[in-house]
């Protein structure tokens, strides 16, 4: 059994190392060697182990036959893959919430999430891309408790741990672009028939919308591959092996 301490090296060194992974201080392929991390983390070996361990459950490290991890590295498909899982999962929790019944307190916060959100997807500076971030994590979230299954919630949280997985992901790298407002757009809308179906109890098209919501981030990824500039900004690029050459535009 785990003790405090080392859960809280653990939790630090888990922290730390996902931050470092994702911000390129790793490269894909490189060894993760305790005695260096142990030093470079300011922990002892066990939490050390156990954050590496639970790096490889999330998936941002390879566990080695012979032992030991390496920094994984992501294809566009493995990116393309986890944005439909993350689809599939949040459109049975949409469900889920459809089927069961919302309470008016939860469908009265997500209107009045979207009712803030409502102005911000029709305006350019970065203000307002950083305010629609904040209140779409807040929207996404709330979904996502109200269908009452903490395996979901679990299942999830896997995915969204994943490079370029999150809904907002993508959204503050391209900020500026024209068509990525209009992908916003959207986005407010199929917020606002989420909230109606499930307000309606119709768990199908709760489902279907929360799917087709989840490929607007496909469509995003899309922009953000064609433009090299976007790409880097963007935590866990370093990750990402590329198809072929992109565009310097």
């Amino acid at each position: 059994m785990v003790n405090q301490a080392n859960r809280t090296q653990m939790m630090r060194a888990l922290f730390a190392l996902r931050e470092q992974i994702l911000s390129g201080e790793f490269k894909p392929g490189e060894r993760m060697s305790e005695l260096p991390l142990v030093e470079r983390l300011g922990v002892s070996r066990t939490p050390l182990r156990l954050a590496l361990a639970s790096l490889e459950h999330e998936g941002l490290l390879r566990l080695l036959p012979a032992g030991g991890y390496v920094v994984r590295e992501f294809t566009q498909a493995d990116m393309r893959q986890a944005i439909e899982i993350r689809g599939v999962l949040e459109g049975t929790a949409c469900r889920f919430a459809a089927e069961q019944g919302a309470s008016r307190r939860d469908l009265r916060a997500l209107r009045a999430i979207n009712d803030q959100i409502a102005p911000l997807v029709h305006r350019a500076d970065y203000e307002s891309f950083e305010r629609y971030v904040a209140l779409n994590g807040e929207f996404h979230k709330r979904l996502i408790k109200m269908a009452h299954s903490p395996l979901l919630e679990r299942t999830l949280d896997t995915v969204l741990s994943l490079p370029f997985a999150t809904p907002n992901a993508l959204v503050l790298q391209h900020a500026q672009l024209p068509e990525s407002r209009e992908i916003l757009i959207v986005a407010h809308r199929q917020h606002l028939w989420l909230v109606d179906a499930i307000s309606n109890r119709e768990g199908s098209r709760a489902d279907n919308v929360a799917r087709e919501h989840a490929r607007l981030s496909l469509t995003n990824l899309e922009i953000v591959l064609s433009r090299r500039g976007l790409l880097e900004q963007v935590p866990g690029a370093s990750l990402l092996a590329l198809d072929g050459e992109l565009d310097s535009a």
